[in-house]
């Protein structure tokens, strides 16, 4: 069963001139259940725009979206998609405790269970010792696996993140791809990411969607079959890395 499923999506901004700039051009996109989706392109391809179509965020102007195979109009569960943005957004005057349980406060979770699920996903990402942390007290890579945390409190069955690791040195980024992966298959999620970085998406992704900008349109699509996990410093994760470059 597909959990996204987008069909002849296209989207238009209006410009300051007053002339229509078109984002995004008939795009077909099919993510089944427990998949791993990267999307990747240049600059203006329309990657950010199509992550905010899928997490209801923006309308298109044509087509349909298809959220467990449900119009997204009809889609009622939206507290089963949740958004890791590339800022990790924390509120300063909160401790790490009580930014990941921001949306349970806003969904009316008794504080009980707000506690107990805050804590036992501290636990998963490695945190559970700084649940009483403010966000200047975490490094860049602790902050990004609270953000993690937030994401993930609500248990959902879809992931989306918008370069959530662009700014994170290399060794750290390697790490939270591990929790990503580790995370996505003890949870049966799905999913999906934007990327500048092409060796992010061959690591992480069993689908990599090409993008070509203005408009944004599909231009290719690519199955990654190689095992988990994926060194990239291994020839056939570089080789997947060289032919992808090939086609952006």
């Amino acid at each position: 069963m597909s959990v996204v499923r987008l069909e002849g999506v296209g989207k238009s901004f209006l410009r300051r001139d007053g002339e229509q700039l078109e984002v995004l051009r008939n795009i077909n996109l099919e993510v089944s259940e427990r998949s791993i989706v990267a999307l990747v392109g240049a600059s203006g391809c329309g990657k950010s725009t199509l992550l905010n179509i899928i997490a209801g965020l923006a309308e298109p102007d044509q087509g349909a979206v298809y959220l467990n195979d449900m119009r997204s109009s009809a889609f009622k569960d939206w507290r089963s998609m949740t958004y890791m943005f590339q800022e990790d957004r924390l509120f300063p005057w909160r401790t790490t405790a009580q930014n990941v349980a921001f949306g349970l406060e806003a969904a009316g979770v008794a504080r009980g269970e707000r506690r107990e699920r805050v804590m036992k996903v501290l636990e998963l990402v490695g945190l559970d010792t700084f649940a009483d942390s403010f966000p200047h007290e975490l490094s860049g890579g602790m902050r990004s696996r609270a953000a993690l945390a937030r994401s993930l409190v609500t248990e959902p069955t879809i992931l989306l993140m918008d370069e959530p690791f662009s700014k994170l040195d290399p060794s750290i980024r390697a790490s939270m791809h591990d929790e990503v992966l580790r995370i996505a298959a003890l949870k049966q999620m799905a999913v999906i990411f934007v990327t500048h970085d092409v060796e992010e998406a061959v690591v992480l992704a069993n689908k990599i969607v090409v993008l070509h900008p203005r408009p944004g349109r599909v231009r290719e699509t690519r199955e990654v079959a190689l095992p988990y996990p994926r060194n990239p410093l291994s020839p056939e994760v570089a080789e997947e890395v060289r032919l992808l470059r090939l086609s952006l």
